[in-house]
């Protein structure tokens, strides 16, 4: 059996093939990145999940692909987790921007783009990856992700910036005690997930032109920092990868425009085409 992982922060898809590469099931655990989550939590997050415990002797490979997982030391700490649980598997560690090429370019040359919880970018020339900077993570980087607009949307609220309706619907969805706030920030595992859960607020009010404004900014902050050092024009494929960019789409294409290029596709869950891409390209 082959186990093909596409994990983000917040969350990672995971689908087992047989020896035919059929689909056998897939599941959804709770997000893997390394960088964030502590070695034991990254076990339990595995191991409570029955059905790749039912399975574990059965696994021969792991493709994981993960956020977190595009330096050394945090994609060791998770392949020694996977191969203490998946005992006879040969396991395969890779960041998620490969993921992200494999399901939207495949072996064609493009800009590709990920904007889930946190957000990156890369060019790939048909074989390899180049990326102008590394990810700083959270803190510093990942411009129009989703713990970007959560740590946004609270700023505004705090700072009474929102418009008093949306701010009243604000309230009534999430605890905003500054206490509470702060303790999940500072004194709590994965405060990048728990930013980003706030934007999942942006979609019920994605018509309005507050929401659209922040949006378009951050978007634009993106294509600065993100796309445009690249230095490519609109005759490269430019793909995005994420529900931000899927559910905001409408505001991606005019941003793109703006900078003079174009959006090819946008691909909310990347899982079903990294599955054919593996089907193809993998023995």
């Amino acid at each position: 059996m082959i186990l093909i992982a596409d994990g983000g922060s917040t969350k990672a898809d995971w689908i087992a093939l047989n020896k035919d590469k059929e689909e056998e099931f897939r599941v959804r655990t709770l997000g893997l990145n390394p960088a964030v989550v502590e070695e034991e939590e990254l076990n339990n997050r595995i191991i409570n999940m029955f059905q790749l415990i039912n399975v574990k002797d059965d696994v021969l490979e792991i493709h994981f692909y993960g956020a977190g997982c595009g330096t050394p030391k945090p994609a060791k700490i998770l392949k020694d987790v996977l191969q203490t649980i998946f005992i006879n598997a040969k396991i395969f560690v890779a960041e998620d921007m490969l993921a992200a090429v494999y399901a939207a370019s495949g072996k064609e040359p493009a800009l590709v783009c990920i904007l889930g919880t946190g957000s990156n970018s890369c060019y790939f020339d048909g074989q390899n990856i180049e990326m102008k900077t590394a990810s700083l993570g959270y803190v510093l980087m990942d411009e129009a992700s989703g713990n970007y607009f959560g740590k946004i949307l609270v700023r505004e609220y705090y700072y009474d910036k929102m418009p008093k309706y949306i701010a009243e619907k604000f309230e009534k969805e999430f605890n905003l005690d500054a206490d509470y706030i702060k303790k999940n920030l500072y004194r709590t595992p994965n405060p990048n997930m728990y930013l980003a859960s706030f934007a999942k607020f942006m979609f019920e009010f994605k018509e309005e032109k507050y929401i659209k404004r922040i949006i378009k900014k951050g978007f634009q902050e993106f294509f600065k920092y993100r796309i445009l050092p690249f230095e490519k024009d609109s005759s490269t494929p430019l793909f995005f990868i994420g529900s931000i960019a899927f559910y905001f789409k409408d505001i991606l294409d005019k941003v793109a425009n703006k900078f003079n290029l174009k959006v090819t596709d946008v691909i909310q869950r990347p899982i079903d085409n990294l599955l054919e891409y593996h089907r193809e390209n993998f023995n």
